[in-house]
């Protein structure tokens, strides 16, 4: 009898410590799968990624950060796809209030605007017993024609200042490392993680255990709100106005990194913090690889042709001048060949080609 109990034990050790292990590598195989990635993206364009490196990740700051927020609410177990829609209207709120004061004050006041649409998602969702994602896609809709409504004349700009003073690396990685490190402190060494996970791993029992589960939900989505309106900040920093795009299809961008990272659409105890980071950066790396695919793909149709490429901000030029562009280098009146394309983040591109026979594009 004490062999047998001897070797139950055993073989319950055994299982312990091979669950354990196939935690780890599942833990690990997003940064596996990111580095590996990143070095076959970097030999298919020829060592590229890496020299742009900074280019490539001018889009990570701002995901980055509004991730975070959406990272709490997935944790227990919610979602919010009203992010993009946040994001829009606290950039018009910055660049409004950026005008007539002081830069800090149109931050916070950025940051209140996310929080009071975060107010809103969480009131409907916790009180009226609304699902999340219903509650989240009426006030996506809602906030994107407001947007649209307020830059249908000409788009938002924000204060010159904003670009030439703040617009630089150190103060938008500051800004991204402020934000990751704060939640990060938070989510692993204090009740605010602890709480979050138990929500999402079982909300009856999390009550139970004496968490206020409604009040704790309602405040996510507010600091969700709250973060994303910061996050606004550093993408007004970027494109230096807002059109009526601004923010939009932010919240797929974030659900499709916090994926890639390994989060689990549940929530529960299996979320990690780091899920945020890998996420975030596995999607930029592969965002950037299409970038540079595409321009691959241009040249290669374009070859041996002498041509003229210019990257402006949408900002900086105007409608008039687009159109009278357009028509200067008109194939059909003898000019040479021309695509004008908008890029993300308020950046656009103009390529001249030659007049030649046929469809270039």
């Amino acid at each position: 009898m004490n062999n047998k109990a001897k070797t139950a034990e055993l073989s319950k050790d055994e299982q312990l410590k091979k669950a354990s292990t196939m935690a780890a590598v599942r833990a690990m195989l997003p940064i596996i799968g990111l580095v590996l990635i990143f070095i076959w993206f970097n030999f298919r364009t020829g060592g590229r990624m890496i020299s742009n490196l900074s280019l490539a990740l001018s889009s990570v700051y701002s995901l980055m950060i509004a991730s975070t927020g959406v990272f709490f609410i997935m944790t227990m177990g919610g979602l919010d796809f009203s992010q993009g829609s946040i994001l829009g209207i606290a950039s018009i709120v910055i660049c409004y209030v950026s005008q007539k004061a002081p830069i800090p004050v149109a931050i916070i006041s950025g940051i209140a605007a996310g929080a009071a649409i975060g107010a809103i998602n969480g009131f409907f969702y916790v009180n009226r017993k609304i699902k999340s994602f219903i509650v989240t896609i009426c006030t996506m809709f809602l906030f994107r024609g407001i947007i649209k409504y307020l830059t249908s004349k000409a788009p938002v700009t924000g204060s010159a200042s904003l670009s030439l003073f703040y617009d630089t690396v150190p103060i938008k990685l500051g800004c991204m490392l402020l934000v990751v490190a704060i939640g990060f402190f938070f989510f692993r060494f204090t009740k605010f993680g602890t709480y979050l996970k138990a929500i999402g791993a079982g909300e009856k029992a999390a009550k139970y255990a004496g968490i206020r589960t409604d009040r704790m939900k309602f405040l996510i989505y507010i600091l969700s709100g709250a973060i994303t309106g910061f996050a606004a900040f550093v993408s007004v920093l970027h494109t230096g106005s807002v059109t009526s795009s601004g923010g939009n299809q932010l919240e797929t961008q974030i659900l499709i990194a916090l994926v890639l990272g390994g989060m689990p659409i549940s929530g529960g105890a299996k979320v990690r913090f780091e899920n945020i980071i890998v996420g975030s950066l596995l999607y930029t790396v592969m965002q950037s690889n299409d970038r540079l695919h595409d321009t691959d793909h241009a040249a290669h149709r374009g070859r041996d042709l002498p041509r003229i490429c210019l990257h402006f901000r949408r900002s900086s030029v105007s409608v008039g001048h687009q159109i009278i562009l357009k028509l200067c280098a008109d194939p059909l009146r003898g000019g040479p060949a021309l695509k004008i394309s908008e890029k993300e983040n308020g950046y656009g591109e103009v390529i001249f080609y030659p007049r030649q026979p046929g469809p270039l594009w």
